[in-house]
């Protein structure tokens, strides 16, 4: 299979793991959720998972894969606020720990140029 017929479906892979983690095992999740979003963190949080997933099987299915492309460059930029608000809730754990958590902020930028090469990929298909 070509990279260019992989990367769609290695973006769905990675995805729909999210998603189904969200599911799995919630709590860390939970403890993310700015607190400023209305309702509860668990609600967000199977919301987020069940968007992942959705955002998975568009990507895996050639026909809705631009507009789910486009859809998860959106989601990789929304759930930013999450991952910073995790970077200052660790501010005082281990060097370790708020390494790993500084260095999952400039990984959204990735994410989202990804997804949006797969869109560009995809054509006028959406």
């Amino acid at each position: 299979m070509p990279r260019s017929e992989r990367s769609p479906l290695l973006l769905a892979g990675l995805l729909a793991t999210a998603g189904v983690a969200h599911f799995a095992r919630p709590r860390p999740f939970d403890a993310i959720v700015p607190r400023a979003l209305p309702g509860t963190p668990r609600t967000w949080t199977y919301a987020s998972g069940a968007a992942e997933l959705a955002l998975a099987a568009g990507l895996a299915l050639p026909r809705t894969r631009k507009a789910a492309a486009l859809s998860a460059a959106a989601f990789f930029v929304g759930v930013f606020p999450a991952n910073v608000k995790m970077a200052w809730d660790w501010r005082h754990r281990p060097t370790p720990h708020k390494a790993a958590v500084l260095g999952r902020l400039p990984v959204q930028v990735p994410l989202v140029l990804w997804a949006r090469a797969v869109a560009q990929g995809a054509g006028g298909r959406s």
